[in-house]
């Protein structure tokens, strides 16, 4: 893990803070430190930075560390150090305080955390509604309730916990081809619809393509498609792993339990299975509604019918289209011909912007 504080100059508690922080860390990541716009942006690029942290909330320095983050897709932690509460602000003059509660709400917002320093912070931030992820952790500097040591372990916890949010976001190559290959194994059943020679596990990023599975409740399918296709991966156990999560979120349900249960139709199924994907596009929905169109008692033409007679035949092509792409559904089991255009985008942006913060 590499880190990077961002924090003024001419505040030696701040200052002191952070050097715990850095001696405490410098086991478990690489860290580095930048007190001013220059030596931010040339840090972030060479360290590689996964976690910018930011230290106060005053300065205009702290604005565009967050908006570089933003830039390099770099996840950003803030401790304000006290600087939001009502009495620091009430020490600004009044055309500062409304120009700093601008910038100040603007880059807190985007924060994948706030870590606040006690619990008298944690509450008067929290009734300022800018970010709903705080954390409390205490302050070595100012404190004996907490070593240094702990200061720094649980800080490192909260970096963790944001590295382990959204794992899609973060997926190279490598394992995103994996994701789609044990997939298909898995709605298979059978290693041989799948080109293993795709699948490099040397290269894939085990961790974020388990935590991915089990925040869109597809670890079964997954840990399925994983034995058929005999993978060597480590053992995870996601259900512990500490995560955050956007404020709508919620866990996707089986199309079944929305649907209803198969009744004897399948047209009538799959119609039903459709007209719920459509609405909420989910993987768990693309994996669901897949395995039911490789079954052997689809009939094509009467779906189509079906479709058409609901108003639903673009809306399916879309989805045929998506699950062609995220589950590699084969073009001989498409029941109409796929459809790419502007609304099957936004489709892919529902579905890659589930985990989103």
């Amino acid at each position: 893990m590499n880190v990077l504080y961002i924090c003024p100059r001419d505040n030696e508690l701040i200052q002191r803070h952070v050097q715990l922080l850095v001696e405490g860390l410098r086991q478990s990541a690489n860290v580095a430190i930048a007190d001013n716009t220059k030596s931010f942006y040339q840090q972030a690029r060479d360290l590689q930075a996964d976690i910018i942290h930011i230290h106060g909330a005053n300065q205009l320095v702290q604005t565009k560390a967050m908006r570089c983050g933003h830039k390099l897709n770099i996840r950003c932690v803030v401790t304000p150090h006290g600087q939001l509460q009502p009495f620091a602000l009430e020490m600004l003059p009044p055309q500062q305080r409304a120009a700093m509660s601008l910038v100040q709400s603007e880059y807190i917002e985007g924060a994948y955390a706030v870590i606040t320093l006690g619990k008298m912070e944690r509450l008067s931030f929290l009734a300022l509604g800018w970010n709903p992820r705080v954390e409390e952790i205490h302050n070595a500097v100012t404190t004996n309730t907490i070593t240094p040591a702990e200061m720094a372990a649980q800080t490192f916890s909260i970096y963790q916990k944001v590295l382990d949010s959204n794992t899609l976001e973060q997926m190279d190559t490598p394992t995103l081809k994996a994701l789609k290959g044990i997939l298909k194994a898995s709605i298979m059943g059978d290693k041989r619809w799948v080109d293993t020679s795709l699948i490099d596990t040397r290269l894939v990023n085990w961790r974020r393509l388990l935590i991915y599975a089990d925040h869109e409740n597809i670890r079964n399918y997954v840990d399925y498609g994983i034995r058929i296709l005999d993978l060597n991966m480590p053992l995870i156990d996601t259900s512990r792993i500490a995560a955050y999560f956007p404020k709508k979120y919620q866990r996707p349900q089986p199309l079944k339990e929305l649907a209803g249960d198969y009744q004897g139709d399948e047209t009538d199924y799959l119609l039903r299975l459709i007209k719920h994907l459509v609405k909420t596009p989910t993987l768990l929905g693309c994996i669901e509604l897949t395995r039911e169109l490789y079954r052997e008692n689809v009939d094509d033409d009467q779906l189509a019918e079906r479709l058409e007679e609901a108003g639903l035949m673009q809306s399916a092509a879309r989805l045929i289209q998506l699950l062609s792409e995220q589950v590699l559904l084969d073009e001989g089991y498409m029941p109409i011909a796929p459809l790419d255009d502007k609304l099957t985008d936004k489709l892919r942006t529902n579905l890659k912007n589930h985990l989103k913060i």
